[in-house]
């Protein structure tokens, strides 16, 4: 702060020595010059050639003051604090401020949606929503087992075929898919275990997790144990002194008959829960619908009437259809506006890579979360819920609301930053130019702290 105050002073200075300079009026110089050399030749004189001067044996001096001394005799001549402000005129100042708004507009523009940005991530929000009502639909319970939208109907008759539930029953019955996190019922268990039975041991053990059981089932099989949040929300990890039998030492051991037990439960008639499904059991609040509800209680009623992995992964289609139509409808965009097929290939949402790619798909994924709440609101069914859409709009809302209150600020000033830089650099271009023809033909001495 210090510094700028002495670079203000100076530059002050500066300006009044300029000031201060007269400068004589030679506009008409080379009229009179013109108008003598005709006077003597119509006189008869004969006027001389050109003369090129000798140069002088003795070179002028050019004397460089050290900053210290331009510091010390701006002191001496300027005693009130200047501010950098000082040294512009109003007029000046009017026409930086314009300068810098014009060029937060063109860092503003470079992010800004245009029609056929929006009409892209609109588009696609708008047939993941229809894809979501009219394809995956609710799940249901039939005499033919579960049964939902066509889409959904089709995904789960393909896990059928992919994984055969007598295949899978005999992989059930196998040793090599025995975990000790398997207890159906509290007979087994030495803590007792809300709700612990054959319809929620999945839901309330971690292991049966496909995404936390990696961890937590990974780490029971290694060491005895079963960890599990129970109806009550209490977490409860116990050693299954029973289960001795079915523990590894091996990591990857381990790592293998949990792949192998997720595996022979994929099928089953209550299978295995959706991606951090049984975290929701810690939600022990809320007073929803007619019989007042707690969240936990409505998640587990949901598994329980089939919201399972597979369900999930029905769901997991609308969402994925709207990062394959913005990325791809962004992609060309691109391409037809120049940019090469490598720059344009929408991978990252960095929003210094790709300007407008993550606001497209914020954009796209709030639209179809838009329409899935009013599916839930119409239907009053939390079965229709789109779970991983949910997931995708909440990473793509933080993303973007870090973007816009973080990120694009800063960026947005360093853009300002560089630009005026970059012209302020030809401002000292021209400086090192003048300075060379000042001091061509002249000795320079310089502060000593600068030989």
């Amino acid at each position: 702060m210090e510094d700028e105050k002495r670079i203000s002073k100076v530059l002050a200075y500066q300006a009044k020595l300029l000031d201060e300079i007269e400068v004589p009026d030679s506009s008409r110089i080379e009229d009179r010059i013109a108008a003598s050399e005709r006077l003597l030749s119509e006189l008869g004189y004969a006027l001389p050639p050109n003369v090129t001067h000798a140069t002088s044996t003795q070179r002028a001096i050019l004397r460089v003051p050290s900053w210290d001394d331009l510091c010390a005799e701006a002191e001496r001549a300027i005693s009130y604090e200047v501010e950098i402000e000082d040294l512009f005129t109003t007029e000046e100042l009017t026409e930086n401020a314009l300068v810098v708004r014009r060029l937060n507009f063109e860092y503003n523009q470079i992010h800004r949606l245009d029609k056929f940005d929006v009409a892209i991530a609109v588009a696609a929000g708008l047939l993941a929503g229809a894809v979501d009502i009219l394809l995956v639909g609710i799940p249901q319970k039939t005499p033919d087992g579960l049964k939902a939208g066509p889409l959904s109907n089709y995904i789960r008759d393909a896990f059928d075929r992919r994984f055969p539930p007598e295949e899978m029953e005999k992989l059930a019955n196998s040793k090599v898919s025995k975990v000790p996190f398997d207890a159906q019922d509290n007979r087994n268990t030495t803590e007792w275990v809300e709700g612990l039975s054959a319809y929620y041991h999945r839901l309330l053990s971690l292991g049966h997790d496909p995404l936390l059981g990696f961890v937590f089932g990974v780490a029971d099989i290694l060491t005895g144990r079963m960890t599990t949040i129970d109806k009550a929300g209490k977490v409860v990890s116990q050693v299954m002194e029973n289960y001795a039998d079915r523990t590894e030492t091996d990591v990857f051991a381990a790592l293998a008959r949990q792949v192998a037990h997720l595996k022979s439960d994929m099928t089953t008639s209550m299978g295995l829960p959706a991606p951090m499904m049984g975290l929701f059991n810690l939600l022990q609040f809320g007073s929803i619908g007619e019989y007042e509800q707690t969240v936990a209680e409505i998640v587990q009623g949901m598994y329980y009437e089939g919201y399972d992995f597979i369900h999930f992964c029905s769901m997991s289609v609308s969402a994925m259809l709207i990062e394959v139509v913005v990325r791809l409808g962004y992609a060309i965009k691109r391409v037809k506006e120049g940019v090469t097929i490598m720059d344009a290939i929408p991978v990252s949402t960095n929003h210094e890579k790709m300007p407008k790619l993550g606001t497209m798909l914020f954009t796209a994924h709030s639209t179809a979360t838009a329409i899935n709440a009013g599916k839930v609101v119409f239907t009053e069914n939390p079965m229709a819920i789109n779970y991983p859409q949910w997931i995708a709009f909440a990473k793509y809302s933080y993303q973007q609301l870090k973007w816009g209150l973080v990120a694009k600020p800063a960026l947005r000033d360093r853009f300002v930053l560089d630009t005026i830089g970059s012209e302020l650099q030809g401002v000292y271009e021209d400086i090192d130019i003048l300075f060379e023809e000042v001091a061509d033909g002249r000795i320079l001495m310089l502060p000593a702290s600068a030989n």
